[in-house]
């Protein structure tokens, strides 16, 4: 049995997926396909924490599919922009996993993890699989991973 650490980019997933589809991402058919026959090293979720309720109870049934819900607080700066960024985080956990995976999946469409898909493939001779909303995911991602599977209606809440 194939051996996968899963790594999801939470904001990434949420807003390509409501501003391709106005749907929300269904973790759970997620979970089921990106699984299948194959025993869980590890499965991240990374978000940010806002402190409301409607989050909490998000992160819950994360938890309770199977994944480890990593936060970072939610920062407003004084000009009104919002910081709360987990690429740096994703590439270490991803690097530090990768040695004990057959298969690294990556669920995010930003073109900043190309570099780290490619170095999974190269250094660690590892299967890479994104996961992201075709239009909304950089080409240089897509291309640099061995397999790219489109988040479409199959993998959104109805």
């Amino acid at each position: 049995m194939k051996k996968v650490a899963i790594f999801v980019d939470v904001q990434n997933v949420y807003y390509t997926s409501r501003q391709a589809y106005g749907r929300n991402f269904d973790y759970n058919k997620f979970w089921a396909q990106a699984t299948a026959n194959r025993e869980v090293v590890q499965a991240f979720c990374y978000a940010i924490d806002r402190g409301d309720q409607k989050q909490r109870e998000f992160q819950i049934i994360l938890r309770a599919i199977g994944f480890n819900v990593k936060l970072k607080p939610f920062i407003q700066r004084s000009d009104g922009s919002a910081k709360g960024d987990w690429d740096v985080g994703i590439a270490l956990d991803a690097m530090e996993y990768a040695e004990q995976a057959d298969v690294i999946v990556l669920v995010s469409g930003d073109g900043d993890f190309d570099l780290l898909v490619n170095k999974i493939r190269v250094k660690y001779g590892k299967k890479v699989e994104v996961y992201g909303v075709p239009q909304l995911t950089a080409a240089s991602l897509i291309n640099e991973a061995n397999e790219f599977v489109a988040i479409d209606k199959s993998l959104l809440l109805d």
